[in-house]
């Protein structure tokens, strides 16, 4: 009995521990002749229900590892998903200020165009009122004018009836004489203008050596013709080239304001080449507008012309455009936004590339061509 309880005691000394090893229980068994069976059982059940709560305590542990790894986790993304959020807001809130930048520059472009549209309708509206004005002011100046031509020309008549009867008398007296004079005069003349004509062409030749516009001769022939000024011819020189200063009418201006007579030429694509001439030329000094139109204003040159050279399209030869009488004062226009301008016949926009026409309103029209038709119109609009 002494044995059994030693044994007992051991038994519950070892099952009282925290954990019994396999090496123990193998040891206990050693000792089953002396145990109950019932007491064995009970005590594998024991070691398992041991083993059992230590995987209970392991398996909560692990819960709670995973359970705060979850939330480390969740914690993570909550702050990952904040960050993604805020730069992607951050990026919508950019681009949003970017469109409402976009908006704000369209807005401003077209405003812009707004203002370019309204100063072009005030510009036509303008050119509108002046050329009403032109047309009422020309027909009272024609209306005076045909009164003083018709009183003129019934005093001319009375004094033409009575000096005819004296130069009768003294013109059949000299005209032997006369004749003479005139031949040897006339061949003087003659031989002065050929001389001046062919150092003038050569010296236009030079000057037109480096042009794309005007290469043939006949065409120099012509412009000497037209111009007839020896002067001006032996001392021209070219200006101003759009191909070389620019195709703006601010550079024309730089170029050519003050510098007097002028002659200008202009070749299109289609290789039309025209032009004008004034004696005169253009200038800002307002003291010498004859007509003032608020930034623009009209200078008179009754020398001024306008011609065409060439016309591809083959129906018109070198022809030359007087101003009309009584449009002097509106010979040639001075405007910065504008090329070279004559009247309201010929004038070029700001680039030097297209322009408008209004053929027969300041300068004269071919014979047989009517102002305001459409024959009238095609002469000139052709060249835009």
């Amino acid at each position: 009995m002494n044995a059994k309880k030693r044994l007992f005691h051991s038994f519950f000394s070892l099952f009282d521990k925290d954990s019994i090893s396999k090496q123990d229980f193998d040891k206990l068994k050693q000792f089953e002749i002396f145990l109950p069976n019932s007491f064995l059982i009970h005590f594998e059940r024991t070691i398992f229900q041991i083993q059992d709560q230590e995987n209970q305590t392991k398996i909560k542990e692990k819960e709670k590892e995973n359970q705060q790894m979850k939330i480390e986790i969740e914690e993570k993304l909550k702050k990952e998903k904040k960050e993604i959020e805020e730069k992607l807001n951050k990026e919508i809130e950019d681009k949003n200020k970017e469109i409402e930048n976009k908006d704000e520059e369209n807005q401003n472009l077209k405003s812009e165009n707004e203002k370019k549209d309204k100063i072009l309708k005030q510009k036509d509206e303008e050119i509108q009122n002046l050329k009403l004005s032109f047309e009422k002011e020309i027909e009272k100046e024609n209306q005076i004018q045909i009164q003083i031509e018709n009183q003129n020309q019934i005093q001319n008549q009375n004094q033409n009836q009575n000096q005819n009867q004296n130069q009768n008398q003294n013109e059949n007296e000299n005209q032997n004489e006369n004749e003479n004079e005139n031949e040897n005069e006339n061949e003087n003349e003659n031989q002065n203008q050929n001389q001046n004509q062919n150092q003038n062409q050569n010296e236009l030749l030079k000057i037109f050596s480096d042009s794309e516009i005007i290469t043939e001769e006949e065409y120099v022939k012509k412009l000497q013709e037209w111009i007839n000024d020896n002067e001006f011819f032996s001392k021209m020189k070219k200006g101003f080239s759009a191909k070389r200063d620019g195709f703006n009418s601010q550079n024309w201006h730089n170029k050519v304001d003050g510098k007097g007579k002028t002659l200008f030429i202009i070749k299109t694509k289609d290789n039309f080449i025209f032009g004008g001439f004034t004696q005169v030329g253009w200038t800002n000094d307002k003291s010498k507008w004859s007509v003032k139109g608020g930034s623009y204003g009209f200078i008179n040159d009754p020398n001024a012309f306008i011609f065409s050279l060439r016309n591809d399209k083959g129906d018109r030869k070198p022809d030359k455009f007087t101003i009309k009488k009584g449009k002097e004062k509106y010979a040639i226009k001075y405007d910065l936004n504008c090329g070279p301008s004559f009247g309201c016949d010929l004038l070029l926009n700001s680039k030097l590339q297209s322009g408008y026409s209004n053929f027969g309103f300041t300068y004269n029209l071919p014979n047989g061509i009517k102002y305001g038709t459409n024959e009238a119109q095609k002469l000139f609009s052709w060249f835009f």
